[in-house]
């Protein structure tokens, strides 16, 4: 399929983030060349539910988890799981940049924070609802690199984002049998709400992929 945008995409909408810290053992699998980020044996993991719209190049709903790792000493974030409804943001996600995305179908209320779940050919991923709380005064910027797996070699993929941010308290759940049954063994370290927010997810010099590409570390 290559009915998907050329990167870089540029997107818009709202983001409710959880991060826990986790035991190694209960961490998601990452990609060869990486390592989890750990301090006493705990590593961060992160899930959140995305509604890119507004301005953005695709419009879906997202669910995704995703580790703090290293390569070497550089700090990367990595996409383990993650779902969304569109056809199309699943094959750009993968041809473009290794993540692994798979299809789900969402069911979200945002009348008052965030009441969610997602649902995959095998049943409930998770749920989750997010109550808003202090918004943090002006616009956040953020920089940050994702490392994936991409034609059997390590790729990593500049993210730059700006956003209005507020705390929030969140419940997940999650079924036992499921891939993200880890996210319902405790409560968040912490939570929140990206707002208004607008992502450059790319580089527009990406071509060839293999030219962005890392070697797996030793």
């Amino acid at each position: 399929m290559t009915g998907y945008p050329k990167e870089p995409w540029q997107l818009a909408g709202r983001m409710y983030l959880s991060m826990w810290l986790v035991a190694r053992h209960e961490m998601p699998e990452v990609p060869l060349g990486t390592r989890p980020v750990t301090v006493a044996g705990r590593g961060v993991v992160g899930a959140a539910w995305v509604v890119y719209e507004n301005d953005s190049v695709l419009s879906y709903n997202e669910l995704l988890r995703a580790v703090l790792v290293r390569v070497g000493a550089r700090p990367r974030v990595c996409i383990t799981d993650i779902w969304v409804d569109s056809e199309t943001s699943k094959a750009g996600g993968r041809a473009l940049w290794g993540i692994p995305k798979e299809m789900a179908d969402f069911d979200l209320d945002r009348t008052d924070g965030l009441r969610a779940s997602a649902k995959s050919d095998d049943g409930l991923l998770a749920g989750a609802a997010f109550r808003p709380g202090r918004r943090l005064p002006g616009r956040w910027p953020l920089s940050y690199r994702v490392a994936q797996t991409l034609s059997g070699r390590l790729k990593t993929t500049p993210v730059r984002s700006r956003t209005a941010l507020s705390l929030a308290r969140a419940d997940w759940s999650a079924p036992d049998s499921g891939p993200l049954w880890a996210l319902g063994l405790s409560r968040p370290l912490i939570s929140v709400e990206l707002s208004d927010f607008q992502i450059r997810f790319g580089d527009a010099a990406a071509d060839p992929p293999r030219a962005r590409s890392e070697r797996p570390a030793p």
